[in-house]
């Protein structure tokens, strides 16, 4: 049950495409360049280190000619792509090096410095291009542990660190590139997921909350329309009453009338859909509520059973709870019977029932089931879990179930011992048939 269902699926804009505002990336790279140029000049002119003062302030001057040509050439406002992005990040790390070269190596303490762009990259950028950019910085590290000018001390004194302690620096930056690479990725890419999943969960919402009012629109048009159509019905039945028989007009008068009443007719189911005076929704039956949520996902071949079994024993009809149809409960149960249609060899059972305490749906389908290995974390966005060749998101369960836990809703889903998969929605009764909240609305008087 893991597909996205036609009328779930968002299009392809609500997915964000791995990109970085140029501006970002601009004023991290002003912070880098101020702070450069204030450690060189501090160091040389305030402490009186000797090293390569003038190779240094090159690099720094030759990175702050390039975010002046950067903001100047292109609107500050623009988004790079990936690969631009990370030549951008790329061509800061090797900026760095070279200062780290001209003034120690891993023996400078500002070689952690080097850990900066992965961790930029890694909060913006696709795997690959992180994995390209930590693979530069390992090799930079490298380089710069073996191949570097001596760190800057007073002159006439000198430091030789121990050829141990650069071992334990590497190892140190190293694995904390590959870890701080992985580990904030992950992180960053699970926000992505669950934020585009959540667009598509509003997107879903508002395109039933449309439906929902369009119907509305369409009750208050049949409340208003009534009384002129009766009063046309009433003179059509005069019309057919006093126009002789072999008269020209009788057709016409007929044709009238039945025109009429057809009107009325249409009229009368659309007034059935929203009682227009409240502006609820008009309850129903919860077993008709869970039929009218899953009748538009029919399927050829595949047969969806609806039953009903109330809690207790004596259960009466009238126990049965009224229920507002909410948008959230019908695309949220017409997501999960849609889904358990699509992946059923020839049957769905979908069973409703009742207590004093609990109303729950349980959707049973005969297909292959949820897979094993995923089977506890259905429900989250951008996972396969049916078993099966076919490639599928997760994404219509993950709306399904935020929308039904909208509603105070409990989801549960397991594999039945005979095969296939098993969805139930429980809700407590109180909860459920509670009237939902209508917005506050501030009158004309005080």
């Amino acid at each position: 049950m893991s597909a996205v269902p036609d009328r779930a699926r968002p299009p392809a804009a609500a997915f964000s495409e791995v990109s970085v505002r140029l501006r970002t990336l601009v004023l991290i790279r002003w912070i880098a360049v101020t702070g450069q140029a204030l450690t060189v000049l501090t160091v040389h002119y305030g402490f009186g280190f000797s090293f390569s003062t003038e190779g240094a302030l090159t690099a720094v001057a030759i990175s702050a000619a390039l975010n002046i040509v950067a903001t100047l050439s292109r609107r500050s406002g623009r988004r790079l792509g990936d690969r631009e992005a990370l030549l951008y990040l790329g061509y800061d790390m090797l900026q760095l090096g070279v200062l780290l070269f001209l003034t120690g190596g891993l023996e400078n303490p500002f070689a952690i410095l080097m850990l900066a762009p992965v961790t930029v990259a890694a909060t913006v950028l696709s795997r690959s291009s992180v994995i390209a950019l930590s693979a530069l910085t390992v090799a930079a590290l490298s380089l710069l542990a073996v191949v570097h000018l001596p760190l800057p001390v007073r002159p006439g004194t000198s430091l030789v660190p121990n050829p141990l302690y650069l071992l334990g620096m590497w190892t140190a930056l190293v694995s904390s590139t590959v870890f701080i690479a992985g580990y904030i990725w992950s992180v960053a890419q699970e926000a992505r997921r669950m934020r585009d999943a959540f667009a598509a969960t509003q997107l879903a919402l508002a395109r039933e909350q449309r439906i929902s009012a369009v119907g509305g629109l369409a009750a208050a048009a049949a409340h208003q329309l009534g009384s002129p159509l009766a009063t046309i019905a009433v003179v059509a039945k005069e019309l057919v009453r006093d126009v002789p028989a072999g008269s020209a007009f009788a057709e016409d008068a007929k044709l009238l009338l039945s025109q009429s009443e057809r009107c009325r007719t249409i009229l009368a189911e659309l007034a059935r859909r929203r009682d227009e005076e409240s502006g609820e929704y008009a309850p129903l039956p919860f077993s008709a509520l869970v039929e009218a949520a899953g009748a538009p996902h029919s399927r050829p071949g595949i047969e969806i059973v609806y039953r009903t079994a109330p809690g207790h024993e004596g259960a009466r009809a009238e126990e049965e709870p009224l229920v507002a149809p909410r948008p959230e409960i019908m695309h949220g149960l017409g997501n999960l019977i849609q889904n358990a249609a699509q992946f059923a060899k020839t049957e769905v059972a979908v069973t409703t029932s009742w207590s004093e305490d609990a109303v729950s749906v349980d959707i049973v389908d005969d297909g292959p089931g949820f897979a094993q290995q995923v089977l506890p974390r259905i429900g989250e966005p951008y996972i396969s879990g049916r078993v099966g060749e076919t490639p599928h998101m997760g994404l219509g369960i993950f709306i399904a179930q935020s929308l039904l836990e909208r509603t105070g809703a409990r989801l549960d889903f397991a594999n039945v011992a005979e095969g296939g998969a098993e969805v139930v929605v429980e809700w407590r009764r109180a909860t459920l048939t509670a009237p939902e909240p209508r917005p506050q609305t501030q009158g004309a008087e005080g």
